[in-house]
């Protein structure tokens, strides 16, 4: 079972539940709608943004995902976000997505080190037995990062997902088993 008021420290980062009031300085880190080619939604929009997040607090407190907001250790900045969401507890499966990070942190190894600081959470204090990832396959930063933390990839749902340009995407998947984790 999750904790859905839990957070996550290290010296890289704190993963704390995502709030409201993370709107003003978040529309600060996604004003460049380049940034949001391959995402599902446009959050250089405000509008769009304010919506993103009051819907992740809702899924949160209605206990549907678990919603991060990913903050600099050192600075104490928001730097992206990431959400545990589409949860089968009779399956121990959850899905990791809806990530983003700040530009300037891109490259850096958070993205990875986020990813690592969940799959130990997940499969050293709850039940899941497997991990879920999906991206736009257009997007290799996002392949190159699912494929260096150990993913497996597993296939690909053609014109799956309506993206915010109109285009339709064809969705790949991935995922990582507790017993691959277990093995690194």
């Amino acid at each position: 079972m999750l904790d859905f008021k839990k957070i996550i420290q290290t010296e890289r980062v704190i993963l704390r539940p995502i709030e409201k009031n993370d709107f003003d300085l978040m529309k600060e880190l996604t004003k460049d709608s380049e940034m949001w080619y391959h995402f599902t939604a446009d959050l250089s929009n405000e509008e769009t943004l304010r919506n993103w997040i009051g819907t992740a607090v809702i899924e949160q407190s209605q206990q549907k995902s678990l919603p991060f907001t990913i903050v600099d250790y050192k600075t104490n900045n928001i730097i992206g976000t990431t959400r545990i969401s589409s949860l089968s507890k009779k399956n121990c499966r959850v899905e990791i997505g809806w990530t983003w990070i700040a530009k300037e942190y891109q490259g850096t190894g958070i993205n990875s080190h986020v990813k690592n600081l969940l799959f130990e959470y997940l499969f050293t204090e709850t039940e899941t037995l497997r991990i879920e990832f999906k991206t736009d396959i257009l997007n290799i930063p996002a392949r190159k990062g699912m494929e260096k933390v150990g993913l497996v990839k597993e296939g690909v749902l053609r014109s799956h997902t309506l993206m915010t340009n109109n285009r339709r995407r064809d969705t790949l998947y991935y995922s990582i088993l507790k017993n691959e984790w277990l093995k690194k």
